[in-house]
């Protein structure tokens, strides 16, 4: 049986990354490094308020950290973040990969 993997921990990230604005500021930290929020918001093409609400949400998430330095704050991805839903991706993959075998095994059976 696969080991059990609480998807309360998975429950933030995955409601984080449901917002495909949001993904796409992660996925620009991700493959830029540290951003400012104004670099952030040329990027996603929305106003700085929205962008600024999509980084805190990250943030509760753990996806993004932030620091400030004068009056900027810069922004970075926190990849590691992902792993409760890695973990969770990994823990049903294991799950439907045992099903599918059992399928198959009881078609093999079943053929004339």
């Amino acid at each position: 049986m696969v080991c059990c993997v609480k998807p309360a921990n998975a429950n933030h990230v995955f409601r984080a990354l449901a917002d495909p604005t949001r993904r796409s500021i992660f996925e620009e930290l991700t493959r830029q490094g540290e951003q400012t929020v104004h670099a952030l918001t040329r990027y996603a093409g929305v106003s700085q308020p929205a962008v600024s609400k999509h980084l805190t949400v990250l943030k509760r998430a753990k996806l993004v950290r932030h620091r400030r330095e004068g009056r900027e704050t810069h922004y970075r991805a926190q990849p590691d973040a992902l792993a409760p839903m890695v973990g969770w991706l990994r823990h049903y993959g294991a799950f439907w990969s045992d099903r599918f075998d059992r399928l198959e095994g009881l078609l093999e059976r079943m053929e004339p």
